[in-house]
C-alpha cells in the first residue's frame, strides 16, 4: 500500500458506464425480455446462469426449507439485525400536513407509499442478507404493500436460491421471490412479464450489467442509484490502533479488485505501521486475491500536515464510509460536509454499519455522497402538493399572478385567473 503525500494524490472517478460492447448487450436483453417475457427469463437463465429454470418464483415450500440449510447462530443474528434497523428507519417516518392560512386558503403535502417495489439481490461473487434487509425494510416502514425479490440461482445447474438470502427475505415477511438475475431481472421488473408485475421502483446492488440495466429502465421505474465499487476512508492521528486501521481498510478491499481504501493522517509513524500490517493481515485474508489487486489499485495512504488538511481531503474524496480513528472524533463531527455513513472512535468499526447498528448500509459512492444521501424511508414515499384557495384567497392574489403569467408569455395561464376576476366584479357590479 503506497504511502504518498496528499498533495500528489488525484482524485479516481470511475463511473461505471460500461463499454459499448456491454452497454449494446443490455439493450438487446431488455428488448427482449419486454417481447418474449417469461421465455426471455428462462433463456437466459440457461445462458448465463447454466440453470434450466422450470417455475420462476420460489413455492413457499422452498422458503421454508431454505430455514434447515441456515444455523440458529445466524438466525438470532439476522433477526436482532432486522430490529435494529427497523427501530432506526422508524425514526425517519414523515406524515402529511394541511396548514390552514388566515387568508381562507390550505397548504400541505400528502405523504403515500410506492405500491410496489422490485429488491434486487446479487448472488455473484458474494450473498448478501443483510442487503435484503436494508432494502426491503425501509420500504416497510414507508407503507409500501408490495414487495418483491429476484435473484439469481445460486448453484449452476439447479434452480436453487441462497437460503441465506431466503430466510433473510423470509424473515422480514417478502414472499414473492423471483430466480432470475443480471440485466433481464431489471427488465422485467420494469417492464412486466407473465410472472413478473410491474414495479414502480427498483433498489439494489448489482454488477456492470444490472447497473447499466437500472440506468436504461430509470425513467419507466425510478430506481436507488448507480452503485459503484465499494468505499472506506479513515481519518486517523497517532492515537490510532495500527491493527484497527488496516483490519478495516480491508474490510472494504475484499469486497472486490475496484473498491478503494484509504487512509489519510498527519503521523508518518502510523502511515509506515499501517503499511506493514496491511500486508501482515492481507496474508491471511481468505479473499487475499482480490483485496489485493484492490489495495495495489485504489489504495493509498495519505500524507497530509494536520487533521484540518486531512478533513479537506475528506471532504473532496466524499467517501461512502468515513472512519475517525483520532483521539476526539466528536470534535470533528461538524466539519465532515460529505460523507455516506460517519463512523467515531476506535470501536464502531465500518461493518458495526453494514450489519448492526441500524443505519442503511446502501450508501453514495464514486463522491456522489457530495450530493446525495443513504437509502431511507424517503426513497420509498411519493408526495403529492395540496392547494386550496378560497374565493377571498384568489381575488386577493389573483392581479399578481396574473402579472407573473403574462410575463412569461403564458396568456392563458392569465386568462384562467382573469375570468374568475371578471365574474367576481361582474356579481358585485
Amino acid at each position: 500500500m503506497r504511502i504518498i503525500p496528499a498533495s500528489e494524490f488525484s482524485i479516481k472517478r470511475e463511473v461505471e458506464y460500461g463499454s459499448e460492447e456491454q452497454n449494446q448487450a443490455v439493450k438487446q436483453i431488455i428488448m427482449r425480455v419486454r417481447a418474449e417475457g417469461d421465455a426471455a427469463l428462462r433463456d437466459y437463465a440457461e445462458k448465463f446462469d447454466r440453470v434450466r429454470v422450470n417455475e420462476l418464483r420460489l413455492t413457499d415450500e422452498e422458503i421454508q426449507a431454505a430455514y434447515e440449510q441456515v444455523e440458529p447462530a445466524f438466525l438470532d443474528a439476522i433477526r436482532q439485525a432486522a430490529v435494529n434497523i427497523r427501530a432506526f428507519h422508524e425514526k425517519q417516518k414523515r406524515t402529511t400536513w394541511l396548514d390552514l392560512q388566515a387568508n381562507g386558503s390550505m397548504l400541505g403535502q400528502i405523504m403515500r407509499p410506492l405500491k410496489r417495489v422490485g429488491i434486487y439481490v446479487p448472488g455473484g461473487k458474494a450473498a448478501y442478507p443483510s442487503s435484503v434487509l436494508m432494502n426491503a425494510i425501509p420500504a416497510q416502514v414507508a407503507g409500501v404493500p408490495e414487495i418483491v425479490m429476484v435473484t439469481p440461482p445460486a448453484t449452476a445447474g439447479t434452480e436453487g436460491v441462497n437460503p441465506y438470502i431466503l430466510v433473510a427475505a423470509a424473515e422480514v415477511g417478502i414472499r414473492e421471490i423471483y430466480r432470475v438475475g443480471g440485466a433481464q431481472a431489471v427488465a422485467a421488473l420494469a417492464y412486466g412479464t407473465e410472472s413478473i408485475a410491474p414495479v414502480d421502483k427498483i433498489v439494489g446492488p448489482g454488477n456492470i450489467y444490472v447497473a447499466l440495466a437500472k440506468r436504461n429502465v430509470f425513467g419507466v421505474v425510478d430506481i436507488d442509484s448507480i452503485a459503484g465499487p465499494s468505499e472506506i476512508v479513515v481519518l486517523a492521528d497517532e492515537t490510532a490502533d495500527p491493527a484497527f486501521v488496516a483490519a478495516d481498510l480491508l474490510s472494504q478491499a475484499e469486497h472486490d479488485e475496484m473498491a478503494s481504501a484509504v487512509l489519510v493522517t498527519p503521523s508518518a509513524q502510523l502511515a509506515q505501521q499501517v503499511q506493514l500490517e496491511v500486508r501482515r493481515q492481507l496474508e491471511a485474508l481468505p479473499r487475499k486475491a482480490i483485496a489485493a489487486q484492490s489495495i495495489r489499485d485504489y489504495g493509498a495512504i495519505l500524507t497530509v500536515s494536520n487533521i484540518a488538511e486531512g478533513i479537506d481531503i475528506v471532504n473532496q474524496l466524499a467517501p461512502e464510509h468515513l472512519e475517525l480513528m483520532v483521539a476526539e472524533p466528536f470534535q470533528y463531527l461538524s466539519r465532515i460536509e460529505n460523507a455516506g455513513a460517519i463512523f467515531l472512535g476506535p470501536y464502531s468499526s465500518e461493518p458495526v454499519g453494514d450489519y448492526w447498528a441500524g443505519p442503511n448500509h446502501i450508501l453514495p459512492t464514486n463522491g456522489t455522497a457530495r450530493f446525495s444521501s443513504p437509502l431511507n424511508v424517503d426513497d420509498f414515499i411519493k408526495k403529492s402538493s395540496v392547494i386550496y384557495y378560497s374565493k377571498e384567497a384568489l381575488m386577493a392574489s389573483g392581479r399578481q399572478i396574473m402579472t407573473l403569467a403574462k410575463h412569461e408569455g403564458l396568456e392563458g395561464h392569465a386568462r384562467a385567473i382573469e375570468v374568475r376576476l371578471q365574474k367576481e366584479e361582474n356579481n358585485h357590479g
